[in-house]
């Protein structure tokens, strides 16, 4: 089965609007997605970008309203008004999280989705472990061993997080 890498962070508003054609494609095509997740914020900065947090008012009031609301509406995501309140927290645990799936061979197309979901249309905490074990838990996966592994070595290095 062909392999298609997929680099993006848990919780881009574009990888949330492009998320299930994504998984239809993959599907349909019969192609694995290897999930990449890493911290998009740290990359941003390696290229000398501005962060979107530290961009003007009027910038991230476009992105976060109108540019997000239109996509939503073309990909029928539905998301939340206005910018989601944790948006800026941590993503090194969910990302963790997400690898941690995809080693074990679980469902980790299903998570990431519901990752991406729940923090773009539910405004949900991805840096916060009962908001993550909720999502494995509706997935039938075993979050706390999800979560447990994601603290660890193998997973926290392959998402180029050294803090721990």
């Amino acid at each position: 089965m062909p392999k298609l890498e997929y680099f993006y962070a848990a919780h881009s508003a574009f990888a949330y609007l492009g998320s299930q054609r994504l998984l239809d494609i993959s599907r349909a095509a019969n192609v694995k997605i290897v999930h990449k997740p890493y911290d998009l914020r740290r990359a941003m900065v390696a290229i000398g970008s501005t962060l979107i947090s530290q961009r003007s008012e009027g910038h991230r009031s476009y992105f976060f309203k109108r540019e997000i609301q239109r996509w939503s509406e073309h990909r029928n995501a539905p998301v939340m008004a206005g910018r989601p309140q944790y948006h800026d927290n941590d993503v090194s645990l969910p990302n963790c999280m997400l690898i941690a799936s995809q080693e074990r061979g679980e469902n980790v197309d299903g998570l990431a989705h519901a990752m991406l979901q729940a923090h773009w249309r539910d405004d949900a905490d991805l840096a916060d472990r009962d908001t993550l074990t909720k999502l494995g838990e509706t997935l039938d996966l075993d979050a706390a061993l999800l979560l447990t592994e994601a603290d660890g070595a193998s997973a926290r290095g392959l998402s180029g997080d050294t803090t721990n």
